[in-house]
C-alpha cells in the first residue's frame, strides 16, 4: 500500500489537558507518531497517504474495525497502527486505538500513560462489568486507549470468550472506527482471532526482511477464520 520510515527513537513531548481531573493520567507522546508537531517530511506523507487509502476503502465502505496483523515480530505494526489512529483522529474520525497484544504490548511505546491503568485484559476479565472505564477517554481530541493491562497469562482464553465478542461490539458502537495492535502471528493465534472477531485486518510486512510466503499464508489463514483482508502495508527501516 504504501512505504514508510520506523526509526528506533523512543523522545515523547507532554501533550494533553492543561487541567486534567486529579486522578487521570497525562501523556507522553513519541517523536515517532509522525503527524504531530510540525508533521513534514515522508513518514508525514507515508502515514497520511495510509490514512486516505484506509478512509477510501474501508470507512467509506462503512467498516467500523481494523486489525493490524503481521507474521513475525519487528515489523513495526504498533508503529503503524498508532501513527494511523493519530491521523484519523486528526481529521475528526472519533477513533479507538486498542493494545490487543497482551504478550508484548506495543502502544505503551508511543503514547505513554503518567501512571499504571486498566486495559483490555482487566476488561475481558471482568465478565460482569462496564467496558468504559477500562478506556482512556480522550487522549488528544477525538482519540481514545484501551491499553492491554499488562501481560496475563491466559491471553488465548480471554481472546476466545464471550466477553471479547461483546467488548468488541461496544466499541464499534462508540466509535467511527476501532484500530487494533496484535501480536505476531507466526508466534500465536491471538491476531486470527483478533481479526475474525472485528472482521477486517490490514497486514502489514517489513521491505527487505519480511518473507512473501509468511506473507501469503498470513493472509489465507484470516481469509480462512473469515476476516476480509483489506490491504496490505509495507514498512522499511
Amino acid at each position: 500500500m504504501t512505504g514508510m520510515t520506523v526509526t528506533k527513537s523512543v523522545d515523547v513531548q507532554r501533550m494533553g489537558d492543561s487541567s486534567p481531573p486529579s486522578d487521570a493520567p497525562s501523556y507522553a507522546f513519541s517523536t515517532e507518531l509522525a503527524t504531530l508537531g510540525r508533521a513534514t517530511g515522508a513518514q508525514a506523507e507515508a502515514i497520511r497517504a495510509m490514512r486516505t487509502y484506509v478512509m477510501a476503502q474501508h470507512i467509506g465502505r462503512g467498516r467500523r474495525a481494523l486489525a493490524i496483523c503481521a507474521a513475525t515480530a519487528g515489523v513495526g505494526c504498533s508503529y503503524a497502527v498508532s501513527n494511523l489512529a493519530v491521523a484519523l483522529s486528526q481529521i475528526g474520525i472519533k477513533t479507538l486505538l486498542i493494545d490487543g497484544d497482551m504478550r508484548e504490548p506495543g502502544l505503551e511505546q508511543f503514547i505513554r500513560p503518567s501512571q499504571p491503568v486498566t486495559g483490555l485484559a482487566q476488561n475481558l476479565a471482568d465478565v460482569e462489568g462496564g467496558i468504559s472505564s477500562y478506556i482512556q477517554h480522550d487522549v488528544m481530541e477525538n482519540l481514545s486507549i484501551m491499553y492491554s493491562g499488562g501481560t496475563p497469562s491466559n491471553q488465548q482464553e480471554l481472546l476466545a470468550s464471550d466477553r471479547f465478542k461483546v467488548v468488541m461490539e461496544h466499541c464499534l458502537r462508540e466509535y467511527e472506527m476501532t484500530l487494533i495492535d496484535t501480536p505476531p502471528a507466526g508466534l500465536c493465534a491471538d491476531a486470527r482471532r483478533i481479526s475474525s472477531v472485528v472482521g477486517y485486518s490490514l497486514v502489514a510486512a517489513k521491505q527487505h526482511e519480511s518473507r512473501i510466503s509468511d506473507v501469503r499464508t498470513l493472509i489465507t489463514q484470516l481469509e480462512q477464520d473469515g476476516a476480509v483482508v483489506v490491504g496490505s502495508l509495507l514498512t522499511e527501516r
